[in-house]
C-alpha cells in the first residue's frame, strides 16, 4: 500500500510539475475536450499533446476514450484526492508547529515585559 501510494504520488506530482499539463487539467475542469482541441488551445502539435495527455493518464488524473478517430479527454473523478490528503497531512503538521511557535513567541514577549518592568523599578 505504501509503495503504491508513493509511486502514485510521484507520478502525480511529476505530471503536475509541467505548466502545460496543469493547464490541460484546468481546461478539462471546465469541459471534456479532444486531443485536437487541447493541442489547438495550447498551440502544440498533436504528438506533443498526446504525450502530455499520456503522462496525465498514467498518473491517473485523466481518462481518455476513443470514438472513431477522436480521442476525448476528461478528468478522472477523484483524481487528486490522495494527493490532497497527503498535502493536508503536511499542512496540519506545519499549522501545529506554527501554533507552537506562536505560543513560544507570546511567552517570550510576556517575559520581556516582566523583565523590562523589573529593570525600571
Amino acid at each position: 500500500m505504501v509503495q503504491y501510494l508513493t509511486a502514485r504520488l510521484d507520478a502525480s506530482f511529476a505530471a503536475l510539475s509541467d505548466a502545460t499539463r496543469r493547464g490541460v487539467l484546468e481546461q478539462l475542469g471546465r469541459a471534456d475536450a479532444s486531443i485536437t482541441e487541447l493541442a489547438e488551445t495550447f498551440h502544440m502539435t498533436l504528438t506533443g499533446m498526446k504525450k502530455h495527455v499520456g503522462v496525465l493518464e498514467q498518473a491517473g488524473l485523466v481518462t481518455t476514450r476513443k470514438v472513431g478517430r477522436v480521442r476525448t479527454c476528461k478528468l478522472r473523478p477523484g483524481g487528486l484526492e490522495e494527493e490532497a490528503a497527503w498535502i493536508e497531512g503536511y499542512r496540519q503538521l506545519w499549522a501545529s508547529r506554527f501554533d507552537e511557535l506562536d505560543t513560544i513567541v507570546k511567552e517570550l514577549k510576556q517575559k520581556e515585559e516582566v523583565d523590562g518592568r523589573k529593570g525600571n523599578e
